[in-house]
């Protein structure tokens, strides 16, 4: 039987922090990751600099990348990380919002707790509060796309750009952002729109200024043709899509093969040539016309390629070819054996498009396919002038994609700037007091915990949060006790001047789904931490020194 000693030291070889203990130390460690991202939220916000331990810099204020990076040890802190994650994955964007309430809620239940109120009803306070706060969200704060007009998706992409290196840029990108989301528009069987984002494929291009990035139609691979013998544009494109190397077979280290007649030296040279060319044979007779490869394509078979007057490409990367397979309908091929231990090419595997082309952009040669068999597919080439910024770019182009596809297929949006937040906080304060249970004061608590939002953007942008957020929750109250002036249900902040404002009017706005997930996943992850009472830490192991083991 194990027993605890005074010193939380256990008979097997660990240590053990319990009760108060562990839940202190779980808030601390949270609380220093919000506070680590605290600073990046808003369209005010900083951004961090990262250097990994082999030197490599990474700029950004985006919550995800930013404790991606951190390599984060404390295992509750390492539940906020995997939290960012799932927001990131579920929405694309309201990484750094979901991550502080997180840490808030958790903090405001760490007070309860240590005022002798059981976890047990601090949880079910708080998942009742968030049931309560999304179906007010649904019922009140949501607003139909359709009754604001054509400049909601540019508002919303907008907003989602405003907190990122794009700001300043918003309305050129906005445009091209809603442009290519809307051009891979697809009905499902069942009639629902979907917009797939892995339809847009962003390059990143250095030179010139980022007003130069441009949107294209079809999908882009930042490749050449292997040889410049063939032809430019390929119409009708029927694509091999491989995954492998076209070149003369060789040898496997170790394996020699030794020739004493020199008149079979030459038969060999033949029947590695005659390998190479029965593969290109077995493409072209399958009416391939467009090679794509992830590996090399050797000379050899580049003359049979020219002669035939078909396109290849080489070096391409993986995961872009797994995209253009899902987009031409066709499927990425490892090899050309099949069951009875032969070489064949089925053409099924084939993928189709109305054009492949290799054509020049800003300099720079790309291969373009266009009219693809499946889904319609666009190409953004961001421009920029170093690494840095074109990382950046391309992580604030991915949210605003991802703001711009939640919109439209949940054809939903809410105020920004806090509003949501503080409605929630008055909302949820008089739903307390109609509780008769312990459960009250973790709603209230929960209703608090909301307020860091808006507080945060204010302090972020130098300005008075206490001063700020009074204003605001003052309109909120009104828009909830007053019939006539519920338009104050859509008033939030307005950072720059310092006041309060109709966002909605002002073009702040963000999909409704966005607010929704946050709630939940921070709830959740507040719980797993919040349900935690006991830290078993088991020792590392110590090498034996002195040889081998004893037999």
């Amino acid at each position: 039987m194990m027993q605890a000693g005074t010193a939380g030291t256990l008979q097997i070889d660990g240590s053990r922090v319990s009760g108060n203990d562990v839940r202190s130390q779980n808030v601390y460690a949270c609380t220093t990751v919000q506070n680590i991202l605290k600073s990046s939220l808003g369209p005010q916000g900083l951004d961090k600099m990262l250097v990994d331990d082999i030197g490599d810099v990474t700029v950004t204020n985006d919550g995800a990348t930013i404790l991606k990076q951190l390599e984060v040890e404390h295992p509750a802190a390492k539940i906020l990380v995997e939290l960012a994650q799932t927001q990131d994955e579920a929405v694309g964007d309201g990484t750094t919002s979901v991550v502080i309430l997180a840490a808030e809620l958790l903090r405001r239940s760490d007070e309860l707790v240590k005022n002798k109120i059981h976890p047990t009803n601090v949880i079910a306070g708080i998942k009742l509060a968030a049931k309560k706060a999304i179906e007010y969200i649904k019922s009140d704060l949501q607003l139909k796309t359709d009754t604001l007009g054509k400049e909601t998706l540019l508002n919303a992409a907008k907003t989602s750009m405003s907190s990122k290196i794009l700001g300043s840029e918003s309305d050129f990108f906005a445009k091209l952002v809603v442009d290519a989301v809307s051009n891979v528009k697809t009905i499902t069987p069942s009639g629902k729109e979907k917009y797939p984002i892995k339809s847009i494929n962003i390059l990143k291009q250095h030179g010139q200024s980022a007003k130069q990035s441009a949107l294209v139609d079809g999908f882009a691979l930042n490749c050449t043709r292997a040889s410049q013998q063939m032809p430019r544009t390929i119409k009708n494109a029927k694509i091999a899509i491989l995954d492998m190397n076209l070149n003369r077979g060789r040898m496997k280290f170790g394996v020699q093969v030794l020739i004493t007649d020199p008149d079979k030296l030459q038969g060999i040279h033949d029947k590695e040539q005659a390998m190479v060319r029965d593969q290109v044979k077995m493409l072209l007779d399958a009416g391939a016309n467009v090679i794509l490869t992830t590996k090399g394509i050797d000379d050899l078979a580049l003359k049979y390629f020219v002669e035939a007057g078909a396109m290849a490409v080489r070096r391409c990367t993986k995961e872009d070819l797994r995209r253009v397979a899902k987009l031409t309908g066709g499927k990425l091929v490892t090899s050309f054996a099949n069951l009875e231990g032969e070489e064949s090419f089925d053409a099924d595997c084939m993928g189709h498009a109305a054009e492949v082309s290799e054509e020049t952009l800003a300099g720079d040669d790309l291969i373009f396919i266009r009219g693809a068999k499946s889904t319609s597919c666009q190409s953004i080439i961001l421009r920029g002038a170093n690494e840095f910024l074109l990382e950046e770019m391309h992580r604030s182009l991915h949210d605003s994609i991802c703001v711009v596809k939640r919109v439209l297929e949940s054809k939903h949006v809410v105020p920004g700037g806090g509003a949501v937040e503080a409605a929630l906080s008055i909302f949820l304060e008089r739903f307390a007091h109609t509780i008769e249970t312990r459960e009250q004061l973790a709603i209230a608590a929960f209703a608090d915990a909301l307020l860091v939002i808006p507080k945060t953007l204010s302090v972020n942008a130098a300005q008075d949060a206490t001063d700020l957020v009074a204003k605001l929750r003052s309109y909120h109250n009104e828009a909830q006790t007053d019939a006539k002036q519920k338009k104050y249900s859509r008033f939030g902040l307005d950072l720059m001047e310092g006041t309060i404002r109709d966002n909605i009017e002002h073009g702040v706005l963000e999909p409704s789904m966005i607010k929704i997930k946050y709630i939940q996943f921070a709830t959740e992850a507040a719980i797993t931490i919040l349900r935690i009472d006991d830290l078993i830490r088991i020792n590392p192991k110590k090498e034996e020194q002195g040889g081998g083991r004893p037999y």
